[in-house]
């Protein structure tokens, strides 16, 4: 049950998100994938759903996010939409489609938009995809922002270690997190940073500020879904609060329905026609 009551009927919108900000109401955001989680997260009164490229990681099995295409992120995001009534939902511009193209990153953008009918779109990095952002903006299309680990330059940092400890990155992420802000996005994704340079950027901008091992003094929370519910168990960073053990209640449900089949007890005489 939800404890956020007050007008949790309500459709989120971005303008919602910043009223959210302004009023000090924390905003909750998870990822979702398939239209079947997508309609519990929603009834549940999920603020912003995240329809993410780590679907590449927890759907597809792969070591990165960047071998998602445009063509699976549409289909993922496709499917959310269906299942959600409540949440805005946000898709992931994958890895190729508006990196140093900003023709390219309106024509992915756009068709994002057009077949999924998801309702913004977010991109990682500042200054260097500038261009890519300010042009999908100008075609009034939402866009949210995401700095600090940006997984999709996993091979540039060849970590995936905190981001923006020592000064000169934190002064440039500083300075990204106005520009994006000054051009238009109407949100920020701060990932993997120190809780003070977080709580630093949610003060100086407008905009809300979303974390995610970010530390508590930003404006809201994102989580992989598959992490928090406890089905992903080999992922286990600092941030992370798992809110169930789904791997151990699903193979236990398993293993119970191939005993059962085994030894002829599924299906019983009630169970047939």
């Amino acid at each position: 049950m939800s404890t956020n009551t007050v007008d949790n009927k309500r459709k989120v919108t971005t303008a919602r998100l910043i009223e959210m900000k302004q009023r000090g109401e924390k905003i909750a955001m998870l990822t979702a994938y398939d239209y079947s989680m997508a309609k519990l997260i929603d009834e549940a009164g999920m603020d912003v759903i995240l329809v993410g490229d780590s679907a590449s990681n927890v759907m597809a099995g792969n070591m990165t996010t960047l071998p998602m295409t445009l063509d699976q992120m549409i289909y993922h995001a496709k499917s959310v939409i269906k299942g959600t009534q409540r949440a805005l939902v946000v898709c992931d511009m994958p890895f190729g489609t508006y990196q140093g193209n900003s023709k390219e990153a309106l024509a992915s953008a756009i068709r994002i938009m057009k077949e999924s009918h998801a309702e913004a779109v977010k991109m990682e990095g500042g200054a260097e995809i500038r261009e890519s952002i300010e042009r999908i903006l100008s075609a009034g299309i939402p866009v949210m922002g995401h700095l600090g680990l940006t997984p999709q330059s996993i091979n540039k940092f060849g970590t995936y270690a905190v981001r923006a400890k020592e000064e000169a990155e934190a002064e440039k992420l500083v300075a990204d997190a106005h520009m994006l802000e000054e051009i238009g996005c109407f949100a920020l994704v701060l990932e993997k940073i120190p809780a003070a340079l977080a709580e630093r950027v949610a003060k100086e901008v407008s905009i809300p500020v979303i974390g995610i091992g970010a530390g508590g003094g930003v404006d809201g929370q994102v989580l992989v879904m598959h992490d928090m519910l406890g089905i992903n168990k080999g992922f286990s960073p600092k941030f992370l609060r798992r809110y169930a053990d789904l791997s151990s209640i699903i193979n236990d449900a398993v293993s119970r329905y191939i005993d059962d089949v085994k030894t002829s007890d599924f299906p019983n005489e009630n169970e047939q026609y």
